[in-house]
């Protein structure tokens, strides 16, 4: 009876360890995953008669708060180990009756300087449904280490027109990627 008791006590002082053990595991992954979100606009040229052809915008800056966060999470950007888009959506800002009608497809591509000599695809949507004012663009898949490693990045956009934009239109990207990391 002795020895049913004490394997009892051994058998729940295991257990106990392990759920421990366990619950400091998952902290631990916790610190070493996390997300980034950024956000910035960008404006669309009014396109007069012209549909069906391509539509290249000059590279838009972004400030990312990647530093930031990585500060936060006790780690830098040297300790990231993958870097990947989990979601970017686009939505028009102004005029606030305008929906994205007119883009037949959109692609947006992430490089690490003006220049874009880098540049890589970040996000796609083809066709771009129509009557929304905001869409969610399907991530490239590619690993993005090096482009969130600085604080700054470009963004690049190329669409193909589904019929004419009257006038101007802002459109605000609000992307978010997941990031893996070694704690410092």
């Amino acid at each position: 009876m002795k020895n049913i008791a004490l394997k009892k006590t051994w058998l729940l002082a295991l257990l106990a360890g392990l759920l421990i053990a366990g619950g400091s595991c998952q902290k631990i992954a916790d610190l070493l995953n996390f997300t980034i979100s950024d956000s910035t606009n960008f404006t669309i040229p009014a396109t007069g008669i012209l549909t069906g052809t391509a539509l290249n915008l000059p590279g838009i800056p972004v400030s990312s708060n990647s530093s930031s966060t990585y500060a936060g999470n006790n780690t830098t950007a040297s300790l990231v180990q993958n870097v990947t888009l989990d979601k970017l959506s686009l939505t028009t800002v102004d005029p606030a009756s305008q929906n994205f009608d007119f883009l037949k497809s959109i692609s947006l591509y992430i490089a690490s300087d003006a220049s874009g000599s880098d540049k890589v695809l970040l996000a796609s949507l083809d066709p771009v449904p129509t009557g929304q004012t905001t869409i969610n663009l399907t991530p490239g898949g590619t690993k993005l280490d090096k482009y969130l490693s600085t604080g700054n990045y470009t963004l690049f956009t190329s669409a193909v027109l589904a019929k004419a934009l009257p006038q101007d239109t802002k459109v605000r990207a609000d992307s978010q990627f997941n990031v893996q990391a070694n704690v410092k």
